[in-house]
């Protein structure tokens, strides 16, 4: 299958779970600071989502640059990672109604892990369906700092269930803003051919 197509649609589903998302978000009840701070929960929310969606899109932007076709098993494994986005409006919305809710916090973080594994699968299968692609095996996708952001959700999970209930949602926001500095460190390091993994 030609990525181009599969692209579009990839991208057209995180821009309508963007558009979700934003218009799930409540405006205040009145024009006041102590009013905005009483949402501070979905603001936090949406704006890991968002990091996360924007950081999917980016790094499928950057992947499909440089591959031009991709076997079913890469097909099957996007549509998964495609299926996991769009459940991402929903659990944010029920995060934000109790952030110190175990069954949200608990959901909420499993999401997200199911999106950094499916999403580094999904990498991978892309990998095998061009083994030959130079600059594919420059870019070295192929790596294990993909892992760090899931150890961190992990930790928090640890943190949640035996001492700060926000601590999957918490983990989950550093764990985003991990992903995106790893890969900015580690896309510069390969262009510069300092390091592999």
């Amino acid at each position: 299958m030609e990525t181009a197509r599969f692209e579009t649609f990839a991208d057209a589903v995180i821009a309508i779970a963007m558009t979700v998302l934003v218009l799930k978000l409540p405006q205040p009840e009145s024009a006041t600071i102590g009013a905005f701070w009483t949402l501070k929960t979905y603001y936090i929310a949406y704006f890991i989502s968002f990091l996360t969606l924007f950081n999917i899109w980016y790094s499928n932007h950057n992947l499909f640059q440089i591959v031009e076709n991709i076997d079913n098993t890469a097909v099957i494994l996007n549509g998964i990672l495609i299926f996991e986005i769009t459940l991402i409006p929903y659990f944010t919305l029920w995060l934000t109604q109790d952030a110190y809710s175990i069954a949200s916090e608990t959901t909420f973080g499993l999401l997200f892990i199911a999106i950094n594994i499916t999403y580094n699968m999904a990498v991978k299968a892309v990998h095998k369906s061009d083994p030959y692609n130079d600059k594919l095996i420059k870019a070295d996708y192929d790596n294990l700092y993909a892992l760090i952001p899931l150890a961190v959700i992990l930790i928090g999970f640890g943190l949640s269930y035996s001492v700060f209930i926000p601590g999957i949602y918490i983990s989950c926001l550093i764990a985003v803003i991990m992903w995106i500095v790893i890969a900015r460190i580690h896309r510069k390091g390969v262009e510069n051919g300092k390091w592999k993994i």
